[in-house]
């Protein structure tokens, strides 16, 4: 039974959250399972399960300190203190405030670049970033190191060398 945080960051595709509101308690944690979150500067942040008696439970505890950091993680946590779009910047806890009527095409045309890159390296990107944050430094420059060179028999990194010698554009098929 996958919640919908779990649901979101098992997706093996880059994942980008617009937050143009209140993003509270289960809605932050939905966008802390995103890989990148972009905001207006109406969006509001919290984790405020504590002021009723509870703790979060869509992954706001393990993805916040993960993201932020455990010390900011905590006291937003512990105090249930909600934090403006400048906040949420400042911390990194999104990568961008964007004015809120440009929001969506903001988002779009951030979309429109990743996926114009090779789909097998952006999963392998993906993976390598993920999995990493849980290993040592060797571990993960050896995982790092193990998807680059799986990378080596895709015909996808074989367009991407021709295209650099043609001078242009990749055209990417995801094999």
């Amino acid at each position: 039974n996958m919640n919908g945080a779990a649901a979101i960051a098992s997706i093996d595709r880059p994942v980008i959250a617009a937050i143009n509101g209140d993003a509270l308690g289960p809605g932050l944690e939905l966008a802390l399972s995103c890989d990148i979150r972009l905001a207006s500067h109406k969006a509001r942040f919290g984790l405020p399960e504590v002021a009723s008696g509870f703790i979060p439970m869509g992954g706001g505890t393990q993805r916040l300190p993960r993201l932020i950091g455990k010390s900011k993680a905590l006291e937003l946590i512990l105090t249930a203190e909600t934090i403006n779009a400048e906040e949420a910047l400042e911390i990194g806890l999104v990568s961008r405030i964007v004015p809120q009527p440009d929001l969506i095409s903001e988002v779009e045309e951030l979309a429109r670049t990743i996926a114009s890159k090779a789909p097998v390296a952006l999963r392998h990107i993906k993976e390598a970033v993920n999995k990493g944050m849980d290993l040592t430094l060797e571990q993960g420059l050896r995982l790092e190191a193990d998807l680059y060179f799986l990378l080596h028999t895709t015909a996808d990194r074989t367009e991407g060398i021709k295209a650099f010698i043609e001078k242009r554009p990749a055209r990417f098929k995801g094999q």
